[in-house]
């Protein structure tokens, strides 16, 4: 017996389950969605992130009237972004769907005018920077101050120390050891910047964080932008730029 049904080909299986995907993320209602997308699109690859639908869809996505819905668009959509840059060497991604990155750029900037969470709106200025596309460490930065520490090293040559710097609740200082696990740790003060002095991307974010109503985070910033004192060595050194090398 024989049949005349075709036979389904790989890509209209990937395209379907794109499409699920992406319908199901919108609803705002299936986190399980949305872990699906980072995982097929982002940490394993199994979708194509240069699909014209993913831009186009989350672009959608973040100039609708869902917050929720908005913030994960533009989170995913900011990765995939930075992480084709890394992984390529090129910016082909964003050139290509450069109508799209430009409307989820005015979004995420929409969104993070208007956001009162300290964390959600930390989230926004990270989405911000992944979709200007100008540095591929926002990632690191912005998760400092949303878990109000970073894991550095000691920049001296010899490697002498790893160390925990503090940004937050529990203070502003630097230590050898994780401070949440004992109470008896040598700590040291963080001497932050100025915001008189700040310049570049420092001041800018701290400028934005003042204007959008978020002293907390702009006074962080000041730390993250300041200096830390390695607990062995007792070496002063840039946080960012610690941040950043760690960032590779």
């Amino acid at each position: 017996m024989t049949t005349n049904s075709p036979v389904p080909h790989p890509d209209d299986a990937d395209a379907d389950r794109l499409t699920t995907l992406l319908e199901d993320a919108a609803t705002g209602q299936a986190s399980q969605a949305w872990s699906d997308l980072w995982t097929e699109l982002y940490h394993n690859g199994s979708l194509d992130p240069a699909d014209p639908l993913v831009l186009h869809t989350l672009a959608d996505m973040a100039e609708a009237d869902e917050a929720d819905v908005a913030a994960s668009a533009l989170h995913l959509a900011g990765a995939l972004l930075v992480q084709a840059d890394q992984r390529y060497e090129t910016r082909n991604l964003r050139h290509q769907n450069a109508p799209e990155v430009a409307r989820l750029l005015d979004a995420a900037n929409r969104w993070r005018q208007v956001t009162a969470g300290r964390n959600d709106y930390c989230c926004l200025i990270e989405a911000v920077l992944n979709l200007e596309g100008d540095i591929h460490w926002a990632e690191e930065l912005i998760w400092g101050l949303v878990s109000e520490e970073y894991e550095l090293e000691c920049p001296d040559p010899a490697g002498c120390a790893s160390m925990w710097v503090i940004i937050g609740e529990r203070g502003f200082f630097s230590a050898a050891e994780d401070y949440a696990l004992s109470d008896d740790v040598e700590t040291f003060p963080l001497h932050p910047a100025d915001p008189l002095t700040l310049e570049g991307l420092g001041r800018r974010l701290h400028d934005l964080a003042l204007a959008d109503g978020h002293d907390h985070v702009a006074r962080a910033l000041t730390y993250a932008f300041g200096e830390a004192t390695c607990p062995e060595c007792e070496q002063r050194f840039s946080v960012v730029g610690q941040v950043v090398a760690r960032a590779g």
